[in-house]
């Protein structure tokens, strides 16, 4: 069943425009992958009759993995399959495929060409009147990745889940919770950024006050995951319950591999994963779940502490106007990531365009301070993930103000002390391993730094003035980390 339903969608992919089928943010999901994705379900066999949902459907490859594993597992009662699609494309693809398993089991389907999100009321709680005309036992899914603006039809429908502009991704997973019964299941594959940040926290609250997390599957390669379709994310596998009762663990596999013939289980306490209903963490090994453990068990944050970390000031693409080559006596520097070196050091000028600022304009200056600098973008590749330098104002003693580019990151720090000791946590192993716990992204995202529990005031004090005058090497940092965390 799964290999003909297969053999139609390779057949429909090399005939379709790649182009065309972004428009939808469709990208067909792999044999393995969808196989893998069914067999995470829990199916009670022995109800007599089980309904599916997969919405967004494409040419039915998940439904199809549904069904067959259902069949595996021998279950012999009836299965109702409702697949929405607005392809005009696919849906005869899908058609054609769905007649094909209805043929080779028992199955009744459905094919709604409405668009998902708006066919129906969205509810932000449990309500006592639901319409069971859109509750189902099993929800699979590989939801459209595209943006939208945030005044879009989907976007206005939803505004419990909403913060800006939206990704139709998570307004399909946020209505397929809507849309399973009480203890059903779903299991999507979704890109990872919806685990930490602000942009997505309305969507975090309602996932966390609808459902549990009972496993994620965490691809190591980007590049595995749509292999066919050539396609770069940071993607993963979930599966959530509908059901306020948390599990004691939650199972976390992983693989680098296409055919997941490497794959590995890790089981972390549901409270490690889901930390303070604010963000996801999804170690995958024994230190990694030591790093959160030792992490969360601290009480401040840099907002506490009132050393906020803030993004730098200048969009140089859009100030071009103000960007100075050379030095004049009404020029101020700005500085960039290349300024950053990988000693901590910040070093300026090196010669590159644009070094200097001439304005007078409030907003794209600010006091020639102490300050950290955090590289915003990083390689998937390089070693580490937050990588600063330290800026001392008397180095530069004739400039009132500076300026930063908005592709770095800055803190300013009222004491050397505190300068130091932050500077020694964000360069230490243990911080970096953190963070890429948290965020499976190259950007290091303010908001999610500020909120990173690091230790009270006074140590982080006591840390810097160890490191003041010594060498700002990660060895040297994570000595005096390991020293006092």
């Amino acid at each position: 069943m799964l290999q003909a339903i297969l053999q139609r969608t390779k057949d429909f992919i090399a005939k379709a425009s790649k182009e065309e089928r972004k428009k939808y943010g469709q990208f067909f999901t792999s044999e393995r992958t969808a196989q893998y994705m069914a067999e995470m379900f829990q199916f009670d066999l022995s109800k007599p009759e089980i309904s599916l949902l997969d919405a967004g459907a494409g040419t039915g490859i998940l439904s199809a993995a549904a069904v067959w594993t259902l069949l595996l597992r021998g279950y012999k009662g009836k299965i109702h399959l409702v697949c929405y699609e607005n392809d005009t494309q696919v849906i005869p693809v899908l058609i054609d495929n769905l007649e094909y398993m209805h043929q080779h089991a028992n199955l009744t389907y459905r094919v709604l060409t409405d668009n998902y999100i708006l066919s129906q009321p969205f509810s932000s709680g449990t309500s006592l009147f639901e319409d069971k005309e859109y509750k189902y036992d099993y929800i699979i899914g590989n939801p459209p990745y595209l943006k939208v603006p945030k005044d879009a039809p989907e976007a206005m429908h939803m505004p419990q889940v909403c913060y800006g502009a939206p990704n139709l991704y998570f307004l399909f997973w946020a209505m397929a919770i809507n849309n399973l019964k009480e203890n059903g299941e779903l299991v999507y594959i979704v890109p990872r950024s919806w685990t930490s940040g602000a942009y997505f926290e309305r969507f975090r609250q309602y996932l966390f006050a609808n459902t549990t997390i009972q496993s994620v599957h965490l691809f190591v390669s980007r590049d595995k995951v749509f292999s066919e379709e050539s396609v770069l994310q940071e993607t993963i596998i979930i599966k959530v319950k509908k059901t306020t009762q948390k599990p004691q663990t939650i199972d976390i596999s992983s693989c680098s591999t296409a055919d997941f013939s490497d794959l590995t289980h890790f089981h972390v306490p549901y409270s490690t994963v889901v930390a303070q209903n604010q963000y996801v963490f999804l170690p995958t090994n024994n230190e990694e779940a030591e790093v959160l453990a030792r992490i969360n068990g601290l009480s401040d944050t840099l907002k506490t502490l009132q050393t906020p970390m803030h993004t730098g000031l200048v969009v140089d693409f859009r100030e071009r106007e103000v960007l100075k080559d050379e030095p004049d006596d009404e020029t101020f520097p700005l500085f960039y990531s290349s300024h950053i070196s990988k000693d901590g050091q910040v070093v300026w000028p090196v010669g590159k365009s644009g070094e200097y600022i001439h304005t007078d304009r409030t907003g794209l200056l600010q006091s020639n301070s102490n300050y950290i600098f955090v590289k915003r973008f990083t390689s998937k590749e390089e070693p580490r993930r937050l990588q600063c330098g330290v800026y001392l104002s008397s180095r530069f003693p004739k400039y009132k103000y500076i300026s930063t580019q908005n592709k770095i990151n800055f803190i300013e720090c009222s004491s050397l002390d505190m300068l130091f000791g932050i500077y020694a946590l964000l360069n230490s192993t243990l911080y970096d391993q953190y963070y890429r716990i948290l965020n499976g992204s190259t950007q290091v995202n303010s908001t999610e730094v500020n909120a990173m529990p690091i230790p009270s005031a006074s140590t982080i004090s006591k840390m810097g003035a160890e490191l003041s005058g010594k060498p700002l090497t990660t060895a040297y940092c994570d000595q005096i980390v390991e020293k006092w965390i």
